[in-house]
């Protein structure tokens, strides 16, 4: 068999490759389909017509016949001499790539499912005696690149990796994370880098993503609500993309899954973005790791022009919110950053017109900024809605969203309506539950089983007061039992004192112990 045929052979001989024709010295077709051609069979002519022996051998029968007793195949059989060499061998070829020698050195331990490839295909190639084949003039062609001695083990894993032509990227791209059939599909996309500039890409946006964070940080969660403010067409591609983002979350070892979705985001251009970006903040006095935290929540942030952030900005700084208070903004909501202008306005025209000013509104801006991503329709009519549907007065809205804005990001489902129907079930009334709310709205934000449940109980059983006390001064929840409810109660019960809920809890420490003396028993209050 002539040098032409071994070298197309041995682009053949690897698995996970796809069946496809190739071209020998006579000008036949032969197709690869997981299966080992045997010498015999290769480049027979009759009258012009390609004729073979009658069946191909495939790669995993042909292996069998080495496994050992236990059925290990011969490459686990090798750990500690065979594979070890033939790491040896593909961290000396990413250094003549250009990668470093620590670098290569540890691509080569965290690529295993690649060196057991090149392995197998040696071995596949010795079985049949095929490297024999290999011509002299080849075998001057390698010389040049094998500058440092090799054994003939090594130097064969080298030439196959070599021979393979994904320049490197297939061990690297196994080393951060992916198999390698998606590194096959992924290296397409980054085929214009070279290794070395690729491994320094992807430590730079690792370290956007997952620097100072021992866990890796957490990768967004509503990346589809978010795609549709950015220029990019939802194709295909993207669904994927979004798909990904969309997950309970993502940590920093799975980085290579990350940029198997998101490929576009070593490209030139999303990189210099980013320098944009974290220019613009510096000049806006926005805290580093503010901004920080809003691109390891939302990376899609990274494909937002600097023009763009501007115009949103601008819109915050009408409400006060600049500096570190942006910084909060961004960190805690980056995806009002991807919001139209228009968006935003809608939801502070929304708010106005429930009586709301803009002084309120920025501090509602402030504390609680995803009110601003919110659908009107959707999501905050429908909390007023269910308000007025438990009787609360329009007229007492402005204060209740005053004092508890959180109310319209919780869960009419999940939490307010469980908590209003616990409150009854308890013995109040329809009326009563409302007229707490409107006292004291972040009620609405307790949890039941530990702060409503355990005070009420306290409230009934121990201190032995009707539960009508709380409809007068619903703030009582939002006290300490320990730190404040319990020890006060002890101390008007040591002196059989009775007293209302308000004339217990409403006072500081001092006034408490003038009035009744117990300084050294009361522990500050939360």
């Amino acid at each position: 068999m002539s040098s032409n045929c071994l070298g197309n052979y041995l682009a053949f001989a690897v698995p996970n490759s796809n069946s496809h024709p190739f071209p020998c010295h006579c000008n036949a077709y032969f197709f690869y389909s997981k299966s080992i051609i045997r010498p015999e069979q290769v480049c027979h002519l009759h009258c012009g017509k390609l004729s073979f022996a009658p069946a191909l051998v495939p790669l995993a029968a042909a292996r069998s016949s080495s496994s050992n007793g236990n059925g290990a195949e011969d490459g686990e059989e090798c750990e500690g001499g065979g594979v070890a060499e033939a790491r040896e061998a593909v961290s000396y070829y990413l250094e003549e790539l250009g990668v470093s020698k620590e670098e290569s050195v540890e691509i080569a331990l965290n690529s295993p499912k690649y060196v057991s490839m090149l392995v197998d295909s040696v071995r596949d190639l010795d079985e049949f005696s095929l490297w024999n084949s290999w011509s002299t003039a080849d075998a001057e062609e390698e010389k040049p690149y094998l500058t440092r001695p090799l054994s003939s083990f090594k130097r064969k894993v080298y030439m196959m990796a070599k021979q393979k032509g994904d320049k490197g990227m297939l061990p690297f791209l196994e080393s951060i994370g992916l198999t390698l059939s998606s590194a096959t599909h992924l290296a397409r996309y980054l085929s214009s880098n070279s290794l070395p500039i690729l491994i320094n890409k992807v430590k730079y946006v690792k370290e956007i993503f997952f620097a100072n964070s021992d866990d890796g940080g957490l990768i967004a969660r509503n990346a589809r609500q978010m795609m549709m403010h950015l220029s990019i067409s939802i194709d295909e591609d993207v669904q994927q993309t979004l798909s990904f983002f969309e997950k309970d979350g993502m940590e920093g070892k799975d980085f290579g899954q990350m940029l198997l979705k998101y490929p576009w985001i070593l490209s030139k251009s999303i990189l210099q973005n980013y320098e944009d970006i974290l220019i613009f903040f510096d000049d806006e006095k926005v805290p580093k790791t503010s901004v920080a935290q809003a691109i390891k929540s939302c990376p899609l942030l990274l494909g937002l022009s600097v023009n763009k952030l501007k115009l949103v900005v601008e819109q915050f700084r009408n409400f006060g919110i600049r500096n570190q208070k942006l910084g909060k903004v961004i960190a805690t909501s980056p995806q009002l950053l991807l919001q139209k202008p228009q968006e935003f306005h809608q939801v502070v025209c929304f708010l106005r017109d429930l009586g709301l000013d803009d002084d309120i509104i920025g501090r509602i801006l402030g504390r609680c900024p995803e009110i601003f991503a919110s659908s009107i329709g959707k999501t905050l009519k429908r909390k007023l809605n269910f308000l007025m549907g438990i009787g609360v007065s329009r007229r007492h809205l402005p204060r209740i969203i005053r004092k508890y804005p959180e109310l319209f990001v919780c869960d009419i489902h999940r939490a307010l309506l469980p908590r209003m129907t616990y409150l009854m079930h308890v013995g109040l009334s329809k009326r009563e539950v409302a007229l707490m709310v409107c006292r004291f709205s972040p009620l609405l934000g307790y949890s039941i089983d530990k702060v409503l449940k355990p005070k009420l109980e306290f409230l009934m059983n121990s201190m032995e007061k009707p539960i009508s006390d709380v409809v007068e001064y619903p703030r009582y929840f939002s006290y300490s039992l320990e730190k404040k409810i319990k020890p006060r109660f002890w101390v008007l019960r040591g002196r059989n004192m009775e007293c209302s809920l308000k004339s217990m809890l409403g006072k500081n420490d001092e006034e408490f112990a003038a009035e009744f003396g117990e300084r050294n028993m009361l522990v500050p209050p939360i």
